[in-house]
């Protein structure tokens, strides 16, 4: 709705990782230097943190854009809460393997060792990333463990990329864990753009999409977008989606912090703790700005909302029509 409002070529605050969104910011960047690093090894566990939101799987995404995928051959787990031996099917399967029901696990692992061995033939290099991995249990962190002892020719069959929360720290600093953490050859913790970087964030997703300065953001508008996301990306997609959504069932071409205010106070009704409480700045400038956000905010909502049934209806009709 609001990119044909605005003449912009697709949408730019989408909540699925892009490559093409890519900002790299100072901790962006170093998370690649990271990861360019543990690859090279050619071997071992590569680990990146995060708050939830704070661009783990873009990072993740960006690099294999970047790998010759002639070189590589790449598999992801998403699903973390299982058992070790289903860890391992489901890295199999994602691998390309199929499976036979009822398949026990020492078959499963020598047709692992043997695709690995294939790939290596074929001068491909076998890459797992696994997401979220702070609800893995100790059993499939073990699993992980032995995959990576899985040898060709003296060389290591698969390396490993380890996503996670922050809570995923102390994990790996547990005595459990320990052989696994031996294994860890680079390790970063991603966290959120400060207020300079939210800014160019904003621009650079709204650039990828042809943004000509319509609709115009004051520097008080990115301002209030950073202290109402502390600076995570998917939280700085959220608001600015429903900001770019707001200015344009309003017909405005100019966005301001009194805007931002206004839909971030919307967002918190809606999402509650889906987007994070403002950084409060001056106290009585602070309190000033939100009795004003909170009087507005009552007719805006309506306002809104009958904006969007009128639009619905409209298309409805059209497409009747």
């Amino acid at each position: 709705m609001f990119d044909t409002f605005y003449k912009l070529s697709g949408l730019p605050f989408l909540l699925t990782p892009d490559s093409r969104f890519f900002f790299g910011s100072s901790g962006h960047s170093r998370a690649i230097a990271h990861l360019v690093y543990g690859l090279s090894q050619q071997e071992g566990f590569i680990v990146i943190t995060g708050e939830v939101g704070a661009g783990k799987t873009t990072l993740v995404e960006q690099m294999w854009s970047q790998l010759d995928r002639a070189t590589y051959v790449l598999a992801r787990v998403v699903t973390t809460q299982v058992s070790g031996d289903d860890l391992l099917r489901l890295a199999m399967a994602n691998f390309g393997l199929g499976e036979t029901p009822g398949t026990d696990k020492a078959t499963l692992l020598r047709r692992f060792e043997h695709m690995v061995r294939d790939q290596r033939k074929q001068g491909r290099r076998c890459l797992l990333v696994v997401d979220e991995v702070q609800n893995l249990s100790l059993a499939a962190m073990e699993e992980l463990r032995m995959l990576s002892n899985i040898t060709v020719d003296g060389k290591a069959s698969v390396q490993t990329i380890l996503l996670g929360q922050p809570q995923f720290r102390p994990i790996l600093a547990g005595k459990d864990v320990e052989q696994l953490r031996q294994r860890v050859l680079a390790s970063y913790h991603l966290g959120p753009l400060t207020e300079a970087e939210t800014r160019g964030y904003i621009e650079h997703r709204l650039r990828t999409v042809g943004w000509n300065n319509d609709p115009a953001w004051s520097d008080d508008a990115f301002a209030a977008v950073h202290r109402n996301t502390g600076g995570i990306p998917r939280r700085i997609n959220t608001l600015c989606s429903r900001v770019l959504l707001f200015g344009a069932l309003e017909e405005l071409h100019a966005i301001d912090a009194a805007i931002v205010e206004t839909t971030a106070e919307e967002l918190r009704q809606d999402l509650g703790d889906g987007l994070a409480a403002p950084v409060a700045p001056a106290e009585t400038d602070a309190l000033a700005q939100r009795i004003e956000t909170l009087e507005r905010l009552a007719a805006r909502q309506e306002t809104m909302s009958r904006r969007i049934l009128d639009l619905l209806e409209a298309k409805a009709a059209g497409e009747a029509a």
